[in-house]
């Protein structure tokens, strides 16, 4: 299984990116995905995810800001992050996890490598 997250970079306060990531050797339509980000000195936590059916769920912190979707033709789930502010600067992680519940899963099977997101105030 391969996550593989692009997309990161430096960008400053209000402006935006968004991640991709492209998932391998897992029935990407089966699988629940979700974004995740640890921020230097802190936990890891959930930013964003999305069931196989399309239900979504967001950290309160990123609610109206970021929007998680995902093509199930070409394997990627993407993030795309508007109105950016410093605190949002971590590394950012895909997961994936086979599920097919509308619920979504409590943890997650399989991550990439992460992909750093910086945000200039």
């Amino acid at each position: 299984v391969q996550l593989v997250e692009s997309g990161g970079g430096l960008v400053q306060a209000g402006g935006s990116l968004r991640l991709s990531c492209a998932a391998s050797g897992i029935i990407f339509s089966f699988n629940a995905m979700a974004w995740y980000r640890q921020a230097p000195g802190k936990q890891r936590e959930l930013v964003a995810a999305i069931t196989s059916g399309g239900s979504t769920n967001y950290a309160d912190s990123v609610k109206g800001r970021f929007t998680i979707s995902r093509d199930n033709a070409k394997n990627t789930v993407y993030l795309q992050m508007n109105s950016l502010k410093p605190e949002d600067t971590a590394v950012y992680y895909c997961a994936a996890t086979p599920w097919v519940s509308q619920n979504l899963p409590a943890k997650y099977d399989y991550w990439g490598q992460g992909t750093q997101v910086t945000v200039s105030s």
